[in-house]
């Protein structure tokens, strides 16, 4: 019995020592799409409601020619590369304070490997998934693993889950632009 608490206690402190890790990991913050401005999307489309199936749209569009690139906003562990019927080719990142990156409507997804540095080629901008004959853009979303209650907002569509989902726009470095 004593081996189990033993190994227990060890789980939860390596546990414990990867949340706080990640939580300490420097975030880059870049805008994805490769020489984008804050003039390349609408300010007001985070959290913008109606928006087709989803009810609300949950992150921003940043506007660019078909096949611009587009890179790690933040570095991280991919999670996934492949297609989905929504956001057509996507990428989602695992990045530093335990933050998922989503990049979608790609128009090509880049081959590299399971870890990105901030900066490094996630794919081109294009038009796949729902925005299919749409201008050519990247959806991009913040999503934290982590909830944040005090960002709960009763008032708005789908509220309780903007204690998930950040506004990207408020991440992105001013240097940027």
């Amino acid at each position: 019995m004593s081996r189990f608490r033993t190994v227990s206690r060890r789980g939860l402190w390596g546990l414990l020592a990867l949340l706080i890790i990640g939580l300490l990991l420097p975030e880059g913050r870049h805008i994805p799409v490769q020489g984008a401005g804050r003039h390349d999307w609408h300010p007001q489309t985070f959290w913008y409601h109606p928006w087709g199936k989803s009810g609300v749209h949950k992150g921003v569009d940043i506007f660019a020619p078909a096949g611009t690139p587009v890179v790690a906003s933040s570095g991280g562990l991919v999670l996934y590369r492949g297609d989905l019927s929504r956001g057509g080719k996507v990428v989602l990142i695992l990045g530093p304070k335990w933050r998922l990156h989503y990049y979608a409507h790609l128009q090509s997804i880049a081959d590299s490997g399971v870890w990105l540095a901030a900066g490094e080629p996630v794919g081109s901008v294009g038009d796949s998934g729902n925005a299919a004959g749409k201008p050519p853009h990247l959806h991009y979303s913040l999503l934290s693993l982590l909830p944040m209650p005090w960002r709960l907002d009763a008032e708005a569509p789908q509220g309780w889950k903007k204690m998930f989902f950040l506004d990207p726009t408020r991440y992105f470095r001013r240097s940027d632009d």
